[in-house]
């Protein structure tokens, strides 16, 4: 494809690397801006800038935040007791689209691979045992995506919290295995928060 200026050609290769736009679908963005005043251009790109330079991660679950906190853990009126572990911060939106947990979350950022060189240390899971730990935590609902590195990972994290008193449980498989939380429908996803199995019974022991 031949552009008749070089600033549209990189403009159109800058939106065609963000994921699920290809070429034709950034032209057509770049074509709306071009249609509008540079006062609207500006607010688009200046809230992309200050999202990358100001957005943080929660202290306590490592959820995306504005603040040293995030809404959730800032929230009182969640319950303490009970913790979702999720792979990243989609998952969170994806849950909390049901309304059908009231706890906290803890987002471990990926899973275990060892075919993609990820390996416990990389992730969370420190953090997540202290958590269980320090706040007698009652609950821990594994969340993570039904996949060979999801029962990984939630097999190593149970062996890491087998000597505390903490029940471990998983959503149940209305989830298909394969299947990623964030393209699952909020009733799937529901019903499988509200029928969540003990982590034994999961894994078929």
């Amino acid at each position: 494809m031949k552009f008749p200026s070089q600033l549209v050609e990189d403009a159109v290769d800058a939106f065609a690397s963000l994921p699920g736009i290809g070429k034709k679908s950034a032209l057509r963005l770049v074509l709306h801006l071009l249609q509008k005043d540079v006062a609207y251009t500006e607010q688009i790109g200046n809230s992309i800038i200050k999202l990358r330079k100001e957005i943080k991660f929660c202290e306590e679950c490592h959820n995306i935040s504005d603040e040293r906190l995030c809404n959730v853990c800032a929230d009182p009126h969640r319950e303490s007791n009970t913790i979702c572990v999720v792979e990243n911060f989609k998952d969170v939106l994806a849950i909390e689209s049901t309304n059908h947990f009231r706890g906290k979350y803890h987002v471990l950022e990926g899973v275990i691979s060892p075919i993609d060189g990820i390996g416990p240390e990389q992730l969370n899971i420190e953090s997540l045992v202290e958590r269980v730990q320090r706040d007698q935590i009652e609950e821990v609902v594994m969340a993570l995506n039904p996949t060979m590195d999801g029962d990984t990972t939630i097999y190593y994290i149970s062996k890491k919290l087998k000597d505390t008193p903490t029940k471990i449980t998983t959503i149940a498989r209305g989830v298909a295995f394969g299947g990623e939380l964030e393209y699952v429908d909020e009733v799937t996803l529901a019903r499988s928060l509200a029928s969540r199995l003990p982590f034994d019974q999961y894994f078929g022991k």
